[in-house]
């Protein structure tokens, strides 16, 4: 899995969510019981846990923000800093697996 590859991978989430209003937003997961917002929150913050690991820094909890308008900048950024971080290619595919998993699921 190439850096190009997980980029391609957040841009496609990000160009299918990044046009969302607040309604869907709040609205619940594919077959789930969390809200799409949640969802992507938490995927920031597994891609987040994973920059600081391939850093070897201490992993620090993503705020959540009080617009969920942000969530498509927050993954960019945190998928730029694990790509920054020059993660080895195992940690890059398990980053684009949960992006892809995440952007099914929404």
């Amino acid at each position: 899995m190439s850096a190009a590859e997980l980029d391609r991978a957040v841009t496609l989430l990000v160009r299918q969510v990044g046009h969302w209003e607040q309604p869907r937003w709040s609205a619940a997961a594919e077959g789930g019981n969390v809200s799409r917002a949640d969802l992507v929150h938490k995927l920031v913050q597994e891609i987040a846990n994973l920059a600081a690991d391939a850093e070897g820094e201490p992993r620090r909890e993503v705020p959540r923000l009080p617009s969920d308008l942000a969530l498509p900048d927050q993954l960019r950024v945190v998928a730029a800093d694990l790509l920054a971080a020059g993660a080895p290619e195992p940690v890059l595919a398990e980053a684009a697996t949960a992006v892809a998993r995440t952007r099914s699921a929404l």
